[in-house]
């Protein structure tokens, strides 16, 4: 009988500006990225430079992600800690979150124009990439991909949400842009992989499994491209 690693996932509280903001579930690892990446997938940054700290402390029972945001994007981060702290009990307060939920996306000007291939090409050098995935079988990956299909970088996590947030934040960090390439997940379409990947000027989306008709919408509204269900020699590209 053979053995198998087996993928941390401990809480990760994240504080922004000394106000607590959310409790992730994560594998402990590339917090800093995550951290980026999540604060810009959350519309509390526009880019690296609103970013003045970062720092990860072991804490008991987790992990504790520290970030300081310039003052001039101070107050849309108390603008969204009262969203999230309100009491949806009454009808208006209510409106104001499901309006939070589904705020408007930015619009690419410009649409993906490169080959299928070259996600196919993705697909085949995904797995090299994936150490915590070849040891574990039980976690996600993101990856950043070139025009042509070569693997750029790639983030791991046991969450979707969280692979495609430390991805993000790694671009960041490394002062990275999308290029004309496009990302590739090892996951299902969600709504909310779409809406990250519009929010970080991705012009395309690959996925392998089906996508979520809201995500197809937002998708739409953002001029995304998506392809999903993709395999070795198959792909779809989903309309709404």
């Amino acid at each position: 009988m053979g053995t198998r690693a087996i993928p941390e996932e401990v809480p990760v509280a994240i504080e922004c500006n000394g106000l607590g903001y959310a409790v992730l579930m994560a594998t402990p690892s590339d917090l800093l990225d995550l951290g980026y990446g999540f604060a810009l997938t959350e519309r509390l940054i526009d880019g690296a430079d609103d970013m003045l700290d970062a720092e990860v402390h072991a804490v008991e029972r987790g992990m504790l992600l520290r970030l300081t945001l310039s003052a001039r994007v101070a107050e849309r981060l108390h603008d969204r800690v009262r969203h999230r702290t309100a009491d949806s009990s009454c009808g208006l307060c209510g409106v104001e979150n499901l309006e939070q939920a589904l705020r408007p996306l930015p619009a690419r000007q410009v649409r993906w124009a490169g080959e299928d291939q070259a996600v196919f090409a993705a697909l085949q050098a995904l797995a090299a990439a994936q150490p915590l995935g070849a040891a574990t079988y039980a976690v996600h990956a993101a990856a950043a991909c070139s025009a042509e299909g070569a693997i750029r970088c790639v983030r791991e996590d046991v969450g979707r949400h969280n692979a495609f947030d430390k991805l993000i934040g790694a671009m960041l960090r490394e002062h990275m842009g999308w290029d004309h390439g496009f990302a590739l997940l090892t996951s299902r379409c969600s709504y909310e992989l779409v809406e990250k990947a519009a929010l970080s000027g991705c012009p395309m989306l690959a996925t392998i499994s089906a996508p979520t008709a809201l995500a197809i919408a937002r998708a739409k509204e953002a001029r995304l491209e998506l392809r999903v269900l993709a395999r070795s020699d198959s792909l779809l590209r989903p309309v709404s």
